[in-house]
């Protein structure tokens, strides 16, 4: 076998899709949730903290009162996401979420390194809440939890960004706890995280009406007016904002255990993103009506505006809320990390152990007792603040993946979509009785056709000679890498565009030119609108807006954010070369396929088919036990 020929097998090896079969909804975990469960699951895993925390920080530091604008930038950013994901996840009901959706649409080692992403956010995310949950209860005690075990344990570290000053074992505790109410079974976790949510929503309704109670318009007028930080600020706190939003996908990840996701997992997803979005830009018109916004304390913004009200018990209220939001968010994690091991180690990526589900609570237990451990483990001994920066990326790199493959399955050939479509609309061509250029009834598009140049644009020079799909991920590919390229002069290097710098204008102008253009060359295509289940609309334009904001998002993380995110996928790398490609459910299947399988490539001459013929018997009597029966039929090829 020559060098070219196992590089090809290679290739085909860490491309292979994972197979849609008949038994491909079955699953071994119990479907029992409903709507309403997984829009309050959103919910939960959104609102956490954040709009008791962020909502602070953004207002004084960021945007001043236009950071109401900033949520609803950051809102439309999150929409355009989680659309994709609607879409995805009323398809392809998995609790591996994005991982699935990658695994199918473009291939194994695609859909390993989103799964490997996925894990890292919920882990560092269930590790950082619990850390937030902590320092919440030790507010309401004003420090004594963190002084009590400072003076009889002693310090871990002094001043270091990864490991925390002191153990902190009350995060420890609330971690291992929530895992244990993880592992009772889905509909108890989610009856548990319905409570709280609910209780959380009611505490922050509370702070909405009676701070309206105490607004004065003058706090929007003075101090620098609405937007004392300029279109810049408000831009700036558009991206930290974004990061409250993040858990919509914890949706998604419940899809495998809802009663019906085809319809749930849109709904819900779309309508916990917009309750929650409504909430943060209450909450934080309250905020800058009661106070101006540079008498915010960003660490405790609610208690001490209330506080500057005359209205100091408020500060209870507040940290009531704060903790039952924490519970909602760190349930969210704990919920969906052993999921998104499952998923991956049900096909053979990860350890077969993890694939285990408990027959009585139906969850895989051993997903949630091992990294549940870990969890805790990293709760206790670190600090977190530096790693939710790590955390982001990874999900916002598995957004952009999900937008990308999103268009890349609406153009792909038929006979490449192994989804379920509506019947092809009979056509008016059959019909004797119509005249040709009928201008009354016009042609369907066929199923034939999606991949496919219009019509009207077939004759295009150089996409004419693309087959069906080819030109559309040709175009996508040079699309991201072109949004990339303006992402990275646009963001890092925005001085020099307003310097006037002219190889900067010109570079602009370019990559400009090359994301408008390769955004033509899908419109020219015809697209599969024939999905049976929730399609977002405006395709590829939604899926595109997406993919521009993830990766302008991205262009303002910290470099060190880059390097700690090419040191997990080298470890993960190693693991899936290691063991993931070896063990992969796929590659039993096209093993056992080339046994048995016909590739149409039989060498049979013309002649040896015109010796077949076939021997017509009449049917025999039944033979006596230990008769020989002769057999002379031959086949007929036709």
């Amino acid at each position: 076998m020559g060098m070219s020929s196992k590089l090809s097998d290679a290739w085909l090896t860490l491309n292979r899709k994972k197979t849609i079969t008949e038994d491909f909804h079955e699953t071994p975990l119990k479907r029992c949730l409903s709507t309403l469960d997984l829009t309050l699951l959103g919910i939960g895993h959104m609102i956490g903290a954040g709009i008791y925390v962020l909502t602070g920080t953004v207002v004084k530091d960021l945007a001043g009162p236009a950071a109401i604008l900033s949520y609803v930038f950051a809102a439309f950013a999150a929409i355009l996401a989680a659309l994709c994901y609607a879409e995805f996840g009323a398809r392809v009901p998995k609790a591996g979420s994005a991982y699935s959706y990658t695994y199918v649409t473009l291939g194994e080692v695609w859909g390993f390194i989103i799964g490997w992403n996925i894990l890292l956010e919920h882990l560092l995310g269930a590790s950082s809440v619990a850390r937030a949950w902590s320092g919440g209860l030790d507010s309401m005690f004003n420090g004594a939890i963190k002084n009590s075990t400072l003076k009889n344990i002693g310090y871990l570290s002094h001043n270091n960004e990864w490991i925390s000053d002191y153990p902190d074992f009350v995060a420890f505790a609330a971690t291992i706890a929530v895992f244990f109410v993880v592992a009772t079974g889905a509909k108890f976790a989610m009856n548990f995280n319905n409570f709280f949510t609910v209780i959380n929503l009611i505490v922050i309704v509370i702070i909405i009406a009676l701070g309206f109670t105490y607004a004065d318009v003058k706090n929007w007028k003075e101090h620098g007016g609405f937007f004392p930080y300029g279109f810049g600020g408000t831009w700036a706190g558009a991206a930290t904002c974004f990061y409250a939003y993040i858990g919509f996908e914890g949706v998604a990840t419940a899809s495998e255990e809802a009663k019906n996701p085809e319809k749930s997992v849109p709904i819900a997803t779309i309508l916990s993103l917009g309750i929650v979005t409504v909430l943060y830009v209450l909450v934080t018109c309250v905020l800058t009506l009661m106070v101006p916004y540079t008498d915010v304390n960003p660490t405790a913004a609610f208690p001490f505006a209330f506080a500057q009200q005359g209205a100091e018990w408020a500060k209870y209220v507040v940290a009531l809320g704060t903790l039952f939001g924490i519970t909602t968010s760190l349930l969210g994690g704990a919920f969906s990390l052993p999921r998104a091991v499952y998923s991956m180690a049900s096909d053979g990526l990860l350890f077969q152990i993890f694939a285990y589900v408990h027959p009585k609570t139906q969850t895989p237990i051993w997903g949630i007792l091992c990294f549940g451990f870990i969890s805790a483990l990293m709760a206790l001994l670190f600090e977190i603040e530096t790693l939710v920066e790590f955390m982001s990326i990874g999900t916002i790199l598995a957004y952009t993946i999900v937008a990308v493959s999103v268009i890349i399955l609406r153009y792909a050939p038929v006979h490449k979509c192994q989804f379920k479509l509506k019947p092809q609309e009979e056509t008016a061509a059959d019909d004797v009785s119509m005249r040709e250029d009928s201008a009354i009834m016009k042609k369907s598009k066929s199923h034939d056709d999606f991949g496919r140049l219009k019509d009207h644009l077939k004759h295009l020079p150089i996409l004419k000679s693309f087959d069906p799909g080819n030109a559309t991920i040709l175009a996508i590919l040079v699309m991201v890498v072109a949004i990339i390229c303006f992402c990275a002069i646009l963001v890092p290097g925005y001085h020099h565009l307003a310097n006037g710098a002219w190889w900067a204008i010109t570079l602009e102008i370019i990559f400009g030119a090359i994301i408008v253009l390769c955004f033509l060359t899908l419109v020219a295509h015809e697209k599969n609108d024939a999905f049976l289940t929730f399609q977002i609309p405006l395709v590829p334009l939604i899926p595109c807006l997406s993919i521009f904001c993830n990766i302008t998002l991205m262009m303002k993380l910290n470099y060190l954010t880059w390097i700690r995110l090419a040191i997990w996928l080298v470890i993960g790398l190693a693991l899936y070369f290691l063991y993931g490609v070896w063990h992969s459910k796929e590659r039993q299947t096209s093993q056992y396929g080339e046994i048995v399988g016909y590739t149409g490539d039989a060498n049979i001459s013309c002649s040896t088919i015109s010796k077949m013929g076939e021997e017509i018997i009449e049917q025999q009597p039944k033979r006596a036990e230990g008769e020989q029966v002769h057999i002379g039929a031959g086949a007929e090829f036709s």
